[in-house]
């Protein structure tokens, strides 16, 4: 629905615009009282305000006064008689869309109102994508661990000190990052990120600093560097684990100085950034190495913030579950899914190398695959790799021998079901127990045939 407002004292305006528009297709409404326009803007939904400027009791300046003090988003129009420059000037410093002059001509209106129309669905879009965005980019988790980190973030996210986020790929380090910058005073400006082992060694230096035209072969023009655009934000340097030592001396002097010089430049430039970094990598082992220097170690660890694997936080993985499912449903339009407790069971228990991110694109290819409404082991069973029950897996994810014995006996059941073609009876003559233990051990693992 394309919904205009107009404000305007005069009744013969209203109508002769609110007959051009509907005539376009639009749904228009208006106002004579500028009082009682405002109220329509706060219970209505409009996506263009065509205002007039010269009103009894509030004037047009006034209501765009009034727009900004309430964080209303809605395109305003203005229609005037008292056209002058410095009236156009003080609309479009209040945020003003377009500027009108009465007797208003009609095709001007078409292509305002159209292009104010247009903006404003885009705007809307935006949000909308946002929005989604945003639920997807949740430090989901209820263990210790979790809520250790999100203490952690809500102290020091205001703050301007260096951040070191570690943990093993497909943890979440870069959701960390995210939710550091949007706690952060300097969320008014983007996130400026750079995957350090993306961008080859002999690049890593433009991509950071930028380059002069010419400053070497292929360099065919100017040039802005990382460092440059996070000015006065934050610079989220991911694996930084992987940046060459000359790469690693040429950010700690902008640490320290403040500055940064472009390659083949010659100027000292200022820039303010924060820097959020992350790694895979054990950095102090790193260090012993010769590959990671202890002065950048130690510059860039002020807030160090270690993120565990899913293994060790099991806790958090039926929420995991429950919010991806939620997310792909709605995405892909599907009627929501939700998961049989014996099959969280099983997911729970396996080694999940990949951490949250293997574990979100598993849900996601039995939500997508599955037409089931519950999904139950059966249907988690198909689609568990054969390795998962490989004896380093196993010792790899367990942390008692009570644990380690259980998943062992129901990968060696799950095994001699297949050897012996589901066969319960021929299975547990073989196992040397009763078929009605032999059942209970199924029922306790959620073991279904594949």
């Amino acid at each position: 629905m394309r919904s205009i407002l107009i404000i305007d004292d005069e009744l013969e305006i209203c109508e002769s615009i609110k007959m051009i528009l509907e005539y376009e297709n639009y749904v228009v409404d208006y106002s004579t009282d500028s009082n009682i326009g405002m109220q329509k803007i706060e219970h209505g939904d409009y996506d263009v305000l065509l205002l007039d400027i010269q009103m009894p009791d509030k004037n047009g300046f006034d209501i765009l006064n009034w727009l900004n003090e309430k964080n209303i988003d809605l395109k305003v129009i203005i229609i005037s008689a008292h056209a002058n420059i410095q009236n156009a000037i003080l609309a479009t410093k209040l945020g003003a869309f377009d500027f009108l002059e009465k007797p208003i001509d009609r095709d001007k209106l078409l292509i305002s109102v159209r292009n104010a129309y247009e903006q404003s669905n885009l705007v809307k879009e935006y949000k909308k994508l946002k929005s989604v965005v945003s639920s997807e980019e949740k430090i989901i988790g209820k263990s210790s661990a979790i809520q250790k980190i999100l203490e952690t973030i809500l102290k020091v996210a205001k703050t301007d000190a260096r951040i070191l986020i570690t943990g093993e790929n497909g943890t979440g380090k870069e959701l960390v990052a995210q939710e550091i910058h949007k706690q952060s005073n300097r969320s008014h400006k983007e996130l400026i990120e750079v995957n350090c082992a993306a961008i080859p060694q002999e690049l890593i230096e433009s991509e950071l600093f930028g380059h002069e035209k010419g400053s070497f072969t292929g360099a065919i023009k100017q040039r802005i560097g990382k460092f440059e655009l996070a000015n006065g934000s934050n610079l989220f340097l991911d694996e930084i684990g992987d940046m060459s030592l000359q790469a690693q001396a040429k950010v700690l002097r902008a640490i320290e100085e403040g500055k940064i010089e472009r390659v083949g430049g010659s100027s000292k430039i200022e820039v303010d950034v924060r820097i959020i970094s992350a790694t895979n990598k054990d950095l102090e082992k790193e260090i012993e190495k010769g590959n990671f220097r202890e002065d950048l170690y130690h510059r860039l660890n002020v807030i160090p913030i270690h993120i565990p694997p899913l293994r060790e936080r099991k806790e958090d993985i039926p929420l995991l579950i429950e919010h991806f499912t939620k997310i792909i449903c709605e995405k892909n339009k599907f009627p929501i899914k939700t998961w049989d407790i014996n099959a969280i069971e099983i997911l729970k228990n396996l080694p999940w190398k990949g951490n949250v991110r293997e574990l979100r694109n598993f849900i996601e290819r039995v939500v997508i695959m599955e037409s089931a409404t519950v999904i139950t082991p059966r249907e988690v069973n198909q689609y568990i790799s054969n390795t998962v029950t490989r004896i380093d897996d196993i010792l790899s994810t367990t942390n008692t021998f009570q644990e380690f014995k259980e998943k062992a006996e129901r990968a060696f059941i799950i095994k001699q079901l297949e050897s012996n073609g589901w066969n319960i009876s021929k299975t547990a003559e073989l196992l040397g127990i009763q078929r009605s233990h032999l059942y209970n051990k199924i029922k306790k693992y959620g073991i279904e045939k594949r």
